[in-house]
């Protein structure tokens, strides 16, 4: 799958949407989702431009993966890692003070080079 659709895909995931909603939201059928997934091909502009707008997400974002946004995107691009990790941090919120610095301690060394 293309960075493109795989950007469009995570979005809806971390959204809790649905291609059937993005395709709704559109004026697409779901057919022609799965159709441009299957083929792994990037839109055409002004699709691309309304999938972008349903998810409030730049074009540039899906087509490249680079979001050069404000400061309102800067913080929804926070949110949706925050969702994305939400798991591990509720888990982080019950370690002690020790076990937590243990548990920095030790990514920091491993994601060390």
């Amino acid at each position: 799958m293309s960075g493109f659709w795989t950007r469009v895909e995570a979005e809806l995931e971390f959204q809790g949407k649905n291609r059937a909603f993005l395709a709704r939201k559109c004026n697409f059928t779901l057919t022609n989702i799965g159709k441009g997934i299957k083929l792994d091909s990037v839109p055409s502009a002004d699709t691309a431009v309304k999938i972008a707008q349903v998810l409030g997400v730049s074009v540039e974002y899906l087509v490249n993966g680079v979001d050069n946004s404000d400061d309102k995107e800067d913080a929804q691009n926070q949110l949706r890692l925050y969702r994305k990790h939400s798991k591990i941090i509720e888990k982080c919120e019950l370690l002690s003070p020790e076990k937590e610095k243990l548990l920095a301690d030790f990514i920091e060394k491993f994601c060390e080079k």
